[in-house]
């Protein structure tokens, strides 16, 4: 018996993960895909007029088991993959990519869609089926469908590569990451460390054969505490530049499937008409154009290189009243940063974290939505995991109707990527003729629970969990009759308004209340310690700005460069990369063959898309401030006009009926203090 062919007979439909095996997935997605086939087949051999019916939902709906098998599989490559799921990758992707360019490039399919496009009443449609018709038609005018003989076989040889080689960037990221162990086993080295990153290196190592000892991995809930806390420079330095080295001329070096990565997406937009891959790419965005989205990085640049320049000169300080002689270095960043803070504000992160218990920070996101949108959240032992860590709750709204399943996979393991990511096991819409509601999951790797102390979060895990949770809500609130439509199947650049939105509630107090209590007392938030986090908020702005453009505009190069005149990676990220580089760089190091968003991911010619969603949460946040944090009337407007509707239309046309006009493109200067 294969259970990602049968139906599903547990509760709520949910995936049988359980009961799923590596040895599975083949079969199933190849059983998956002969079925396609043939209800493609029914679509190209149905002798009646193509109309919305019978060709756009008929192929909409036509490969419902491969959606459900793939996307298990991928939710598993990157949540919880051993080796044996981990070999499986380039087969499936290159089935999968077999299967998309056999619909792509197929003339009789494509005529069908073209002709429901060209010759129907568009006026009649609503607006979710003219974005479905719309999305239908350039799928397979922007993947090939316009190419004639030799140049379609190119694309799909190209494809073909393309699948192999992403799949490959990631292996090889978490592959190094897993790589890199630093052992300590002296204490004294370890001065500065709080107590409880110091009890979980020492948990480490004894985990890792190495009792009385104490280990450091790249996994952040390791990394970060070390770089920021350790006072001897030295360890700090080794830390920073496994980091900085990782992927780069090592075991597991990604530069030449990077510059593979790079001359295959710029051949395969020049075939399809397309000057660069960021010109394909945008043209299925709001900011439109490479030359947008380049002014767009430019004038956040102006305000944002100043600022950041002059918080590198008070780290610099900081660093020379130490009695220290050296120069800052990159090493030294989060470490004279928290020293910095100390003395600007009297505050020490580490202070928060006995207040964010990680049960009590997500049962409070689940208040604060209650508050915002009705919803409530039980959970729910009985349904399937991939790994006895995962925690499922069924959310439902104030009428007490299902509103879908919702997944939380907390902890790092060797099996998981990096990161933090929102995933949809189960999309909602129409499925087996049904509009069903979605099974969402989000994904972390947040700081774990002790012998001693139950999970205790920082500061930015915190707002990690609500950033994550704001996808979620995207996904889960959905109420579209299209799967291709519905969540989170939006513009690139508008995808993380929903997400980015929730990170502002974290630094109201009225939000902070609902879950911030010290986890062994049960006392609130002290207002004094609030107060510094609050005024702390824009602490850094700068830099923590130029640091996001910095990846935004290597993102920007990389996929807007003809890479016949790329000599290497090192040189072309030194050279993109001049105007944002405001510290030395550490000598052999590279991002880009670990820029996982870009190479592994599907933020290409789109990592801008955080920056420009920023200004679209600034202003989102401030007609929320206007009116009262808990507006019912503007959390209203915001569910129905933007959690519900995914890309039923136009985002901008969305936004604004959620806000009365445009945003504001100063919002976010505004907000980070940087005019």
């Amino acid at each position: 018996m294969n259970p990602l062919l049968e139906a599903p007979s547990i509760k709520y439909g949910a995936i049988p993960f359980d009961q799923i095996k590596p040895e599975h997935f083949i079969p199933a997605i190849k059983s998956g895909i002969e079925e396609a086939k043939q209800n493609i087949e029914k679509i190209k051999s149905n002798s009646a007029k193509p109309d919305f019916t019978n060709t756009i939902v008929a192929l909409e709906t036509s490969s419902e088991h491969l959606d459900i098998a793939i996307g298990t599989y991928f939710v598993l490559f990157s949540a919880e993959a051993p080796q044996e799921l981990q070999a499986l990758a380039a087969e499936i992707s290159q089935l999968h990519s077999a299967f998309a360019s056999d619909i792509s490039l197929d003339e009789t399919l494509f005529n069908r869609v073209k002709t429901v496009y060209e010759t129907i009443d568009k006026k009649a449609l609503t607006p979710e089926q003219f974005q479905l018709l719309d999305k239908s038609y350039k799928s397979f005018a922007r993947n090939g469908a316009l190419l004639k003989g030799q140049d379609k076989e190119a694309l799909r040889q190209i494809d073909q590569e393309l699948a192999t080689l992403t799949p490959k960037f990631s292996e090889n990221v978490l592959a190094a990451t897993n790589a890199f162990e630093l052992l300590i086993d002296k204490e004294s080295q370890l001065k500065g460390l709080p107590e409880d990153a110091k009890q979980a290196a020492a948990e480490l190592a004894e985990k890792k054969g190495h009792p009385g000892k104490w280990m450091f991995s790249l996994q952040a809930p390791s990394y970060i505490p070390a770089v920021t806390y350790i006072d001897d420079s030295q360890i700090r330095k080794q830390i920073t530049e496994a980091m900085a080295f990782k992927n780069f001329k090592d075991k597991f070096d990604n530069s030449e499937v990077v510059m593979n990565l790079i001359k295959l997406k710029h051949k395969r937009a020049n075939l399809l008409g397309y000057k660069t891959h960021a010109d394909y790419v945008l043209e299925e965005r709001m900011a439109h154009t490479p030359i947008k989205v380049n002014t767009f990085l430019e004038r956040l640049l102006k305000f944002s290189k100043p600022a950041a320049l002059k918080d590198l000169s008070e780290l610099e300080a900081i660093k020379k009243s130490t009695g220290s002689k050296e120069p800052l270095q990159r090493w030294d960043l989060s470490y004279y940063t928290e020293k910095l803070k100390m003395q600007k504000y009297d505050f020490d992160e580490e202070e928060l974290r006995p207040y964010f218990e990680l049960e009590k920070v997500y049962q409070g996101a689940f208040k604060l939505v209650g508050k915002l949108y009705g919803l409530s959240f039980s959970k729910v032992p009985d349904v399937p995991v991939y790994h006895n860590e995962v925690e499922v709750f069924e959310v439902k709204d104030k009428q007490g109707e299902h509103v879908g399943l919702f997944y939380m996979d907390f902890f790092p393991r060797e099996t998981k990527r990096g990161g933090a990511w929102m995933t949809d096991f189960m999309a909602q819409g129409l499925f087996k003729g049904k509009i069903i509601r979605p099974h969402i999951g989000i994904v972390m790797n947040f700081t774990r629970p002790t012998k001693t102390k139950p999970s205790l979060l920082n500061f930015d895990e915190v707002s990690t969990f609500f950033h994550e949770f704001g996808h979620a809500l995207h996904g889960l609130l959905s109420k579209c009759t299209y799967r291709s439509v519905a969540g989170t199947n939006v513009y690139w650049d508008f995808v993380e308004l929903p997400s980015q939105f929730m990170e502002n509630w974290v630094l109201e107090k009225e939000v902070l209340d609902l879950f911030a209590v010290h986890y062994q007392t049960g006392a609130k938030l002290p207002d004094d310690l609030y107060k510094k986090l609050k005024a702390s908020s824009k602490f850094m702005a700068g830099y923590n700005s130029i640091r996001q453009l910095n990846f935004s505009i290597l993102d920007m190069k990389w996929h807007s460069t003809d890479p016949s005149t790329i000599k290497d990676v090192e040189s072309f990220e030194i050279a993109s990369t001049q105007e944002t580089q405001i510290m030395p760089r550490i000598p052999g190091s590279n991002a880009s063959v670990s820029f996982s968003h870009i190479f592994g991911g599907g933020y290409s010619a789109g990592y801008y898309s955080y920056k420009w969603a920023e200004v679209l949460d600034a202003d989102a946040f401030e007609y929320f401030k206007e009116n009262g944090l808990f507006s019912e009337a503007v959390a209203k407007k915001f569910k129905e006009n933007i959690l519900e509707r995914g890309g039923t239309e136009h985002p901008m046309e969305l936004y604004k009926k959620f806000r009365g006009r445009e945003p504001d493109p100063d919002s976010l200067l505004r907000r980070d203090g940087l005019i």
